[in-house]
Formats: structure tokens, C-alpha cells, sequence
């Protein structure tokens, strides 16, 4: 009601930072009732506030380093849409003091005693009645490893661990002191930074987003204000836009990210009947990727929400005289707007060649009318040589819509020519 007092997360600034904070952790509980208002918990008495309610499952949401002292702007929202997802506790994990700190290896000290104390709690929460596996610990940068040590003080048997693991300090480390498949029951793990997230696989499922490496509309050059928080912050987003349902982001078990965008992985046989798993809701994945042990999952996303590219797998079969190396450009037309795909790779196009592409278009149209297509030769001077497609045939990867077919084009190189599909 009015005058009703809250537990806020705590707001430092630079100068804490400057200064340098100590560890102290705050765990704030939100339920359905009271997601405007955080009650602090007491470590050592869950149960004496009455909105927590033990047979619930309990999600924390642990953030990472914070070089300003600010709290993370993604709080509130992920909070919000967990609480969607089910009757839940969300408790924030607040370890600011600590976090804040202009020395990040300070902050890197301070996750084995956060994760001593939180496993003191969820300890004592198992005590009084929870249970181990309907917990689940979600983790952005260093939190993600400070739940992997979480994980592991309790032998592996919290049900879930999920997100996003920072890189410096950790990049070699050993299976024991980073986040691995063995901390919790199930463990999934999204990468968007190679350069400040970790490489490798870390889960029983691990998810790259664009290769795990530069993520689309983020600076290239360490000059940028925000090359060091743009990729890392992206995989926060993805998986807020994934909880909220307005992104569905299906990643493709692959060897390596050249391989999927070389069109080698794009089946799902592994999974049948369900489809390829889908970012966060991966309960009907969860059998299959246990027994499958350790599984890489691929997929590319646009700059902005909904994040989604609109995929297909492109098949043609070229038959011309003389052998020619290109470079295709496909567009989709839907009335008056068009969206275009580069396949950034040479082609070779000879008398009888299979070619299969993986197109990825950042808009998506609903009802394509038309295609263009150009294959670029680079061959400025001379004749312009023809080139024959016998079949070129789109299949839809995410859609139900049917496939888009066309036989028999005549076109010449470095020239669009523009076709309607067939069904």
C-alpha cells in the first residue's frame, strides 16, 4: 500500500568506485505481489518473510562487474518477465559493493566469497523445505561464474544455470575454477564477446550469436564509447527479447560458426521431431542435449530487436560453358520494399555444380513477390559471360510457408536479372 517502504538495488557512483568497495551482498526478493517493491531477505531466515514461499521455484539474478556503480538498466525488465513465465520467487542477487570497483580483478576476488555466502542461503532455503532442482541461477559476466562456483560448492545439484560468461581471468582457467556442464543439472550458456566473454563451450547447451564473436551495430574499434559493453551487453538483450517472446532465436548444431554460414549444418536430425532449440526455453531440448553431453548451436541476428534474420537455405544448380568465380546477391521483393542478402563467399560456377547458400535477410517480408538475383564476377573488362541456372529453389528455415522454385534462367554475370517464384 502507500507509505509502503522497499529494498532498492544499491546505487553507487564513481567516486565508490574510485575509492573501491567492499563485499557486501544483498539478496532482494520479487514474487507476483510485490514485483514494484523488493523485500531484502535475511541470509540466515528466508523463511521470516512471509512472500517467500519455498515450494516455488526460486530464479537469482546475478549481475557482474559494475565499473560506474550504477545499477544494470536489464534488472527490472528481467525481473519482470520471469515473473511472467511462472508463479516464481526472483531474487536479485545485489553484490554492487564488491562489483563497483575501478580494479576489475578486485571484483574478480570478491566472486568466491559472493558465492560462498550465496550458497550459504540457498542452503539454509533447502533446509527449510526447497528443493535443490527447482532452483535456477542466472549469471551476466562475472555472475555467471560467480553461479558456476555457486554450482559446484553444491555438487552440481541446482536444476538450472543459464548466460553469459566474462572473459579476463578466466579465459584459462580450469574446468573447476569456471563456469562447465557439471555445475548444475542443466546448464546453458549464450556467447556474444569473444574478447570480453569467454570462448569455448561451457554447457550442455551453448549458444553463438553471430559466431560468438562482433555482434551487428556494435563498434569495431576499442575508441568507441561503447566497444566495451556493446557485444556483452547484447547477449542481456537476446535473452530479454527471448523471455519477453518477441524474438524467437533458433540456434544450429554446428562445428563452427564458417560452417553454418556455409550452409554445412542446417538440419536438425538430432532433435526430431521437436525443431532446432530456441533460445531460453529449452525444455523440450533438455533430454536429448543431456544425452548428447556437450552440444555448439549457431545463429545470426540483425542489430536490433526483434533481432531475428529471416533465413533461407538457397539450392541451385548452374550449368555454363566456361568455369566462373562469383560473389550472389539475392533480393526479396514484396511490393515497393526489398531486402537484400550478400553471400560473402566465392562461388565456383562451372558446368554442372550443386551450390547450396544460407541467405539471411535483416527484414522480414511476408509475402515475397518477386527475387533478384546477381552474381558478381568482378569481371570489368571483356565479354560478359553467361550464366545458366538449370534449378534455384529457396527453402523457408523458420517458416511454414512453402518452398520458392524457379528452372531454367539465362542470366549474365555482374547483371540482376529478376524472376517470380514458383511454389
Amino acid at each position: 500500500g502507500e507509505g509502503e517502504y522497499c529494498d532498492n538495488f544499491t546505487d553507487l557512483n564513481l567516486s565508490h568506485c574510485f575509492m573501491g568497495t567492499s563485499l557486501y551482498v544483498r539478496l532482494l526478493l520479487y514474487t507476483r505481489s510485490n514485483l514494484d517493491c523488493g523485500r531484502e531477505l535475511d541470509h540466515r531466515r528466508p523463511s521470516s518473510q512471509p512472500l517467500f514461499d519455498l515450494s516455488r521455484p526460486t530464479a537469482f539474478v546475478i549481475h557482474g562487474y559494475r565499473p560506474t556503480g550504477a545499477p544494470p538498466i536489464w534488472i527490472d525488465h528481467i525481473v519482470r518477465l520471469l515473473a511472467e513465465q511462472e508463479d516464481m520467487n526472483v531474487i536479485v542477487v545485489d553484490w554492487n559493493k564488491g562489483a563497483a570497483n575501478l580494479n576489475y580483478f578486485t571484483a574478480v576476488t570478491y566472486t568466491r566469497e559472493a558465492a560462498h555466502n550465496l550458497t550459504g542461503f540457498i542452503m539454509t532455503m533447502e533446509e527449510e523445505g526447497a528443493a535443490l532442482s527447482s532452483v535456477h541461477l542466472i549469471g551476466v559476466s562475472l555472475g555467471a561464474h560467480l553461479a558456476g562456483f555457486v554450482g559446484a560448492n553444491l555438487k552440481g545439484k541446482i536444476g538450472r544455470i543459464t548466460l553469459d560468461p566474462a572473459g579476463p581471468m578466466f579465459t584459462s582457467a580450469t574446468p573447476e575454477e569456471r563456469l562447465d556442464p557439471s555445475d548444475a543439472m542443466f546448464v546453458d550458456v549464450l556467447h556474444t564477446d569473444m574478447n570480453f566473454g569467454l570462448g569455448g563451450v561451457h554447457g550442455h547447451i551453448d549458444f553463438y550469436a553471430n559466431g560468438g564473436a562482433d555482434q551487428p551495430g556494435c563498434p569495431k574499434t576499442i575508441f568507441a564509447k561503447s566497444y566495451f559493453v556493446c557485444d556483452h551487453q547484447r547477449s542481456v538483450f537476446l535473452y530479454l527479447c527471448a523471455l519477453n517472446r518477441t524474438c524467437s532465436l533458433t540456434g544450429y548444431p554446428c562445428s563452427s560458426y564458417g560452417d553454418f554460414m556455409d550452409a554445412r549444418c542446417l538440419q536438425c536430425e538430432a532433435f526430431k521431431p521437436a525443431s532446432c532449440p530456441v533460445l531460453y526455453d529449452v525444455s523440450q531440448w533438455r533430454e536429448t542435449l543431456l544425452r548428447r553431453g556437450q552440444t555448439k548451436v549457431f545463429f545470426s541476428t540483425t542489430a536490433t530487436l526483434p533481432y531475428r534474420e529471416l533465413s533461407y537455405r538457397v539450392d541451385m544448380v548452374t550449368w555454363n560453358q566456361y568455369l566462373r568465380w562469383g560473389v550472389v546477391f539475392i533480393r526479396l521483393h514484396s511490393g515497393r520494399t526489398f531486402t537484400e542478402a550478400r553471400i560473402d563467399k566465392l562461388f565456383r560456377l562451372e558446368q554442372y555444380t550443386s551450390t547450396r547458400l544460407l541467405a539471411q535477410f535483416d527484414e522480414d517480408l511476408q509475402h515475397v513477390q518477386k527475387i533478384s538475383l546477381r552474381i558478381s564476377t568482378g569481371n570489368v573488362i571483356g565479354p560478359r559471360y553467361k550464366i545458366r541456372l538449370l534449378r534455384i529453389r529457396f527453402t523457408p528455415l523458420e517458416r511454414p510457408e512453402p518452398l520458392m522454385c524457379r528452372f531454367d534462367i539465362i542470366m549474365e554475370e555482374n547483371m540482376e536479372v529478376a524472376f517470380r517464384p514458383l511454389p
